[in-house]
């Protein structure tokens, strides 16, 4: 009798133990998954912030970039156009002086006339500069290739340009985005990157346009936040933002860039 008893109370015993290891690993391993989420939202979090801060630096850039091109066209229109119609108001109430000679009369005309051509073409250059007319007229093709062109004729600079695609002139919009970011890129070769050779290719593939772009210049260390997040680069990246485009940068030191962004 003292045999079964004891057979029981150990039954008991062991399956209150396990009932209490049970419980242990249950509630261990609630704790376990209860700060693996936690873990996992706080990296979301984390994430997600830095997202906001990239998309906020992107802005920044945007906005910083906008500003250095109207204090740079206020600068023109003010030194520039405002300089010479000045003087252009000036000789035109010098000709209202009395007994002036047809030598001084024609001088003065000549120099307004000279001025004038002088204003006008500088307006015809800021008027290009923010969009380009044949950019507008023909599209981004057209655009492109007088951008290389531009740069060619400098001398300083081979630009080598294909175009494997067709473009939509109605999608003027978009593609003045592509023609700015290769404004930039071309820039940065030439000024920063000291480079001879630049090369530029569009392609199609399955649908999406593809711009391959290349120079031959000093290039710079990849590991360097500086470099990459420069604010020029910060510029080409919310453009390439603002086109839904993907953009790969590779770069090695004495070796030039590469860059391939789609749109």
């Amino acid at each position: 009798m003292k045999v079964n008893t004891l057979q029981e109370s150990e039954i008991i015993e062991i399956i209150v133990y396990s009932f209490i290891a049970f419980l242990l690993m249950g509630l261990v391993l609630i704790f376990f998954f209860y700060f693996s989420r936690k873990k996992i939202i706080q990296k979301e979090l984390e994430k997600k912030d830095l997202e906001i801060q990239y998309q906020k630096e992107l802005l920044s850039a945007v906005i910083v970039t906008q500003e250095e091109e109207r204090k740079r066209i206020a600068q023109d229109l003010h030194d520039d156009i405002s300089s010479k119609l000045n003087i252009v108001s000036l000789n035109s109430h010098l000709l209202t002086t009395p007994n002036l000679s047809q030598n001084e009369i024609h001088e003065i005309t000549a120099n307004i006339i000279n001025l004038t051509g002088k204003a006008l073409d500088n307006s015809r250059k800021i008027a290009h500069g923010l969009l380009p007319p044949v950019l507008e007229k023909f599209g981004l093709h057209a655009g492109v290739e007088e951008l290389c062109l531009e740069f060619s004729s400098s001398k300083a600079v081979k630009v080598n340009y294909e175009n494997k695609t067709a473009f939509d002139i109605r999608d003027i919009d978009k593609h003045l985005h592509v023609f700015r970011i290769l404004q930039e890129l071309m820039n940065n070769s030439l000024r920063h990157g000291k480079a001879t050779v630049i090369t530029v290719l569009f392609e199609e593939k399955n649908g999406i346009k593809n711009c391959y772009y290349s120079d031959n210049g000093i290039g710079f260390e990849m590991k360097s936040d500086e470099n990459k997040k420069g604010l020029g680069m910060k510029n080409i990246e919310s453009r390439i933002t603002f086109l839904n485009g993907k953009m790969t940068l590779e770069s090695v030191l004495n070796k030039g860039i590469s860059i391939v962004f789609n749109f």
